[in-house]
């Protein structure tokens, strides 16, 4: 299977980029084909006006790297880990754009609409955030925020692993061991069991066969 990671701190050496490492090795181990991506090389501006700024041929005219990063990175994945840094208690912005921009390539003006829609949909999310604080409501938002974009996308999130530390490399001093947990991650990220019931839901009453 093939897995996308992207590291969406632009410090490379920082604590969610060890736990990217950790899940990229961890994925590598079981087999899998990996890529791991720093989102700063590919993503530089935010959404803007659509109506003003896509071109007569319905086209984005924003001219960074993200089309790259979604035709030739994302939709092609099999499963997508988001690596992240904990900021004012969600997700950093240029990650965020990474959701908003799927706009211009889904709305029903956009050329690749059908492809855009076709490829986002159906993938394994996977979420490693590094927090300074222990506190379990501090990151509470930003998985909520996932699940609601998984949802909207037709995705499973399968799994987030959450670390604590503030200096670069500090995470790995985490008692929890974060760094195991998110190369756990990676290495059964394709065989993880991800349930979402309702009430009429066929099921056993076995949770593990």
């Amino acid at each position: 299977m093939k897995l996308l990671i992207i590291s969406a701190s632009p410090r490379l050496d920082g604590n969610s980029h060890l736990l990217a490492d950790a899940a990229e090795k961890g994925a590598r181990d079981a087999g899998h084909e990996v890529e791991h991506v720093a989102l700063a090389d590919y993503v530089d501006r935010m959404l803007d006006h659509c109506r003003l700024c896509r071109r007569d041929d319905g086209t984005c005219s924003i001219t960074d790297g993200y089309e790259e990063l979604l035709f030739d990175k994302i939709l092609p994945a099999d499963g997508v880990v988001f690596a992240m840094p904990l900021w004012f208690y969600g997700m950093p912005a240029r990650l965020k754009t990474v959701f908003d921009r799927l706009f211009c390539h889904t709305s029903a003006a956009a050329p690749a609409r059908g492809t855009a829609i076709e490829g986002i949909m159906g993938k394994r999310v996977g979420v490693l955030i590094s927090a300074e604080e222990s506190n379990v409501g501090a990151t509470l938002g930003v998985v909520a925020h996932f699940q609601e974009i998984t949802r909207y996308l037709n995705q499973e999130l399968v799994g987030v692993v959450v670390g604590v530390g503030n200096t670069r490399g500090e995470v790995a001093k985490d008692p929890a061991d974060p760094v195991g947990s998110a190369a756990g991650l990676g290495r059964r990220f394709f065989t993880l069991t991800a349930t979402d019931y309702r009430v009429d839901t066929a099921r056993s009453q076995q949770v593990w066969s």
